[in-house]
């Protein structure tokens, strides 16, 4: 028993030794700002290719505030089925989280993923659809259910966005009304009930991903529409004096393309967009990777109004 129990354990020592050597044989050594990469123009172009998006399901990029932390999806089976509601052996969606310490990033942990990750403002909380994890010294919280209101069976949460005076956001794969986005305000601090948002937003098909201004003076989704660019394109809307939502603005060929477009976020520092685009689809691969641009496509965008 025992010698079987020492081979075992050199058995799982070894494989231990192998896993590690590939985790970081995975990814070269990142110097700077956004890891190492120069910042993008006004045309939106490939986030660290090469590196982060590769010819693979590489999507839902995002930078936590402070600028320190960068995370990632990725298919580790190389799935070609990304319906964010399936998960087989064949389809591994898996969440890379990336640390800068001393000028240097290098991936500090990986995890399933359960709901794609928006930051809080002020970067204490990891929201990842119907739940959350807090930040807990050097790491994260287990994963945590928002409550009844939001955790819902019935919804088919992709995405929730929380703006810093606590709104809630998020889109809802399971509706009637072609994904339907809701919005949760906070009142004398408690939450209100989820209600639909306008047609405004809620027009075309598909429509999903919401991203909410940290101070709720924009928000940005992707829909598919007449008059748009092919399929999903990525939209505006910005609030008006009286605090309604204003009209909802194509993007533009700046960001959006013949293809589809979508989970867009901006940085913590409000300089640069990131967001999804499909590369190439067919029966048996997919090609998604991350695009960024400048963030003052936003600031042109206001300025037309």
């Amino acid at each position: 028993m025992n010698r079987l129990y020492f081979f075992a354990a050199l058995a799982l020592a070894n494989l231990s030794m192998i896993c590690e050597s590939h985790s970081q044989d995975e990814f070269p050594i990142l110097e700077g700002p956004y890891l190492g990469q120069k910042p993008p123009g006004m045309i939106a172009e490939p986030f660290a290719p090469g590196v982060i998006s590769r010819d693979g399901w590489e999507l839902e990029g995002v930078f936590a505030p402070g600028m320190k932390e960068f995370y990632f999806t990725m298919d580790r089976a190389k799935a070609t089925d990304v319906d964010t509601d399936t998960e087989s052996k064949s389809f591994l969606p898996t969440v890379i989280g990336f640390r800068q310490h001393n000028n240097v990033w290098k991936k500090f942990t990986e995890f399933k993923r359960k709901g794609e990750i928006v930051f809080s403002p002020d970067s204490n909380r990891m929201h990842m659809a119907k739940g959350y994890r807090d930040r807990e010294g050097d790491g994260w919280s287990e994963r945590k259910s928002l409550g009844p209101m939001i955790d819902r069976k019935e919804w088919g949460i992709m995405r929730l966005s929380a703006s810093a005076k606590g709104t809630y956001v998020f889109d809802d794969f399971k509706s009637d009304d072609d994904n339907a986005i809701r919005i949760s305000r906070l009142k004398d601090g408690k939450r209100e009930e989820p209600v639909a948002m306008s047609s405004t937003v809620n027009s075309g098909k598909f429509t999903a991903h919401p991203f909410i201004a940290p101070d709720e003076s924009y928000l940005i989704w992707d829909s598919k529409r007449e008059g748009g660019y092919g399929d999903a394109d990525l939209y505006i809307s910005f609030r008006e004096k009286d605090g309604s939502r204003g009209p909802a603005i194509n993007m533009g060929p700046q960001v959006n393309s013949d293809k589809a477009d979508f989970y867009a976020s901006v940085t913590p520092n409000g300089k640069q967009l990131l967001f999804n685009r499909t590369i190439s689809r067919s029966d048996d691969h997919i090609n998604v990777d991350i695009y960024w641009v400048y963030a003052q496509v936003i600031e042109n965008l206001r300025s037309k109004l």
